[in-house]
């Protein structure tokens, strides 16, 4: 664990803030400490790095269109099964 300054805990406390930070969550003064630490806390900015690689990487994935022969195969499936069960 670094020697973090300004949150307390460099553990759950620092990955709240910043999920918080992320998340747009924070005030203008809370946006400069988080700021002011990622900047001075190499273990933080690492953290940090690896949730917006994260959420990148979410993002792109639920963006992402399922092929149209796999959305009609469901959708036949989904009408099989209703019928058997009609």
């Amino acid at each position: 664990m670094s020697d973090c300054q300004g949150l307390g805990d460099c553990d759950d406390a620092r990955m709240q803030r910043i999920y918080e930070y992320l998340d747009g969550a924070l005030t203008h003064k809370d946006i400069a400490e988080i700021k002011d630490h990622l900047d001075s806390c190499p273990e933080c900015l690492e953290q940090y790095d690896l949730e917006c690689v994260i959420r990148v990487m979410v993002k792109r994935s639920c963006t992402e269109a399922a092929p149209e022969n796999l959305k009609n195969s469901i959708l036949d499936r989904i009408h099989s099964i209703r019928t058997v069960e009609a």
